[in-house]
């Protein structure tokens, strides 16, 4: 015959303890799970359609210790494809000085994280898996267009085209720099990238008069 324990668990007449049946609770692996449950999920339904409820239910636990572990979807997202660029870092960064001075930041930003190696590679290696998985580039398409660029596009107030052009332009001398490696591109500073980069970054980010 089995008796409650103070738990709220089952005992046995062994001793042997049996607990109710239930969401998971929180534990040491309760974050991987969540985030392999992501991945999963978003490889599927896409950014958009992925929801904190539905991945919570894809790792067998609580919403709730979704919201405790991770800064929502987005900050999920990033975790999950290890990116090294996380939204608000990029909104901190525009709202970090003059209104003319975004294109060096924004410059200085992207391309300062990307010299990171251990940063850099989980970025290269999304890209180039999505050259062939279509779902891969319609998540990542997603999540640039939602979470980055037109947030981004709006705290500038410019058109969202200027902010993907602006980021078209970085992230193009990001894969020359470091996959194709042309030189002299590939070698030279960081500062002297910044000052040739920054004036048409900054067009691009300029609203039209």
């Amino acid at each position: 015959m089995s008796t409650p324990s103070a738990n709220g668990s089952a005992q046995d007449g062994a001793g042997a303890v049996r607990r109710r049946p239930g969401r998971r609770p929180g534990s040491a692996d309760t974050r991987g799970q969540i985030l392999a449950a992501a991945r999963e999920t978003f490889a599927e339904k896409g950014f958009d359609r992925a929801t904190i409820r539905g991945i919570a239910r894809q790792a067998g636990v609580d919403p709730a210790l979704v919201h405790h572990y991770f800064a929502g979807k987005e900050g999920m997202f990033v975790e999950a494809m290890e990116l090294p660029i996380a939204p608000e870092s990029i909104v901190s960064t525009v709202l970090a000085g003059p209104r003319e001075e975004v294109g060096e930041r924004l410059a200085r930003f992207i391309l300062t994280i990307t010299s990171d190696d251990g940063a850099r590679q989980p970025l290269l290696a999304l890209v180039r898996t999505a050259m062939t998985n279509d779902q891969m580039v319609v998540m990542i398409r997603e999540f640039m267009t939602q979470a980055l660029l037109a947030r981004v596009a709006e705290v500038l107030g410019v058109p969202p085209i200027r902010m993907e052009a602006a980021f078209a332009q970085l992230f193009g001398v990001v894969l020359v720099r470091y996959v194709l490696k042309l030189e002299p591109l590939a070698s030279v500073d960081i500062e002297e990238l910044v000052e040739l980069l920054a004036p048409t970054i900054q067009r691009y980010l300029d609203a039209p008069s």
